[in-house]
């Protein structure tokens, strides 16, 4: 079976920047676009009332992903694009479709006056629980916000991409984390900047006075079990230009700044399977409410 990139749509502008977003990754994956709409059927005592009977559901489920699609193709001309129909749990539905996407995109409010993002519920279940890479686009995204300027000053999709931020824990590093950073960088012809944070182990933090000697050593520990890391990476990439940064201090704030000139930033989830529910991780979850560029979770063992 083919993969497809799927996007949630709901009709908003959240959904809109998701599925236009969508449509240009699904170009450089050379894969369709599946835009997916979810219809959360409503109590029957509502249900009975005229604005929200059975043919204005029908009327709307079916409208809102043909006019996307048709939006979509007009602007994406050659890409094959899918819709399909869903009822359900949104969070639960979309989750779902991941599961033979390549990749789920999903719309997200940005923040008034703060660079980020407003997850919601649906969008943070659906990141929480997908066995795939689920990517958050806030609405106003355009295809020029990820590329450099152009020689006059103007932000251009013309100019070349960004670079895609990966954001690496060196102490359980994934391989599909980072080959899914290195991927996103080829296929947009520009660097990945490997951003790793750090602080000392809980018997050097306490009880010590300040050590620059030790801190010294410490970063330097760091720098090479990270360049060691990536070092296989590098070599199955060589056209892929890699810059590493080993950083004292919080991974998730080192992360939000890195944004502010990425193309796409890229962070881990690791699935658990526990009764207590899906897990997100402190600095994913800062990253996704607040990194100023798309934001791509990707599960991992």
């Amino acid at each position: 079976m083919t993969r497809t990139v799927t996007v949630g749509l709901d009709g908003s502008a959240e959904s809109r920047a998701a599925a236009e977003w969508a449509a240009r990754e699904a170009q450089l994956l050379g894969l369709p676009l599946k835009l997916v709409h979810v219809w959360e059927p409503v109590p029957e005592p509502m249900a009975q009332a005229p604005l929200l009977g059975a043919e204005t559901q029908q009327h709307w489920t079916e409208r809102i992903p043909r006019e996307a699609a048709e939006g979509v193709r007009l602007r994406h001309p050659g890409l094959d694009v899918i819709t399909e129909q869903l009822s359900g749990r949104p969070a639960d539905m979309l989750a779902g479709a991941a599961k033979d996407a390549e990749l789920l995109v999903l719309g997200s409010r940005g923040l008034s006056g703060v660079g980020g993002f407003m997850v919601g519920s649906v969008g943070l279940s659906a990141v929480a629980h997908a066995e795939r890479p689920v990517v958050l686009v806030r609405a106003g995204e355009q295809a020029a916000d990820e590329h450099e300027m152009d020689p006059v000053g103007i932000p251009s999709a013309a100019a070349p991409f960004r670079p895609v931020v990966l954001g690496l824990d060196i102490e359980s590093p994934d391989e599909e984390l980072i080959e899914f950073a290195f991927a996103a960088a080829a296929r947009r012809s520009t660097s990945l900047r490997v951003v790793h944070g750090w602080n000392p182990p809980p018997y050097y933090a306490y009880g010590l006075s300040v050590d620059l000697e030790l801190h010294g050593e410490l970063a330097r520990c760091e720098s090479t079990a990270l360049a060691e890391v990536l070092l296989p990476w590098r070599e199955k990439f060589p056209d892929v230009e890699v810059t590493e940064e080993s950083s004292y201090g919080s991974p998730g704030n080192h992360l939000v700044d890195a944004s502010r000139e990425a193309s796409l930033v890229v962070v881990g989830r690791r699935i658990r399977r526990n009764p207590l529910g899906a897990h997100i991780g402190p600095v994913t979850h800062a990253v996704l409410h607040h990194s100023t560029a798309p934001v791509a979770v990707v599960p991992h063992g």
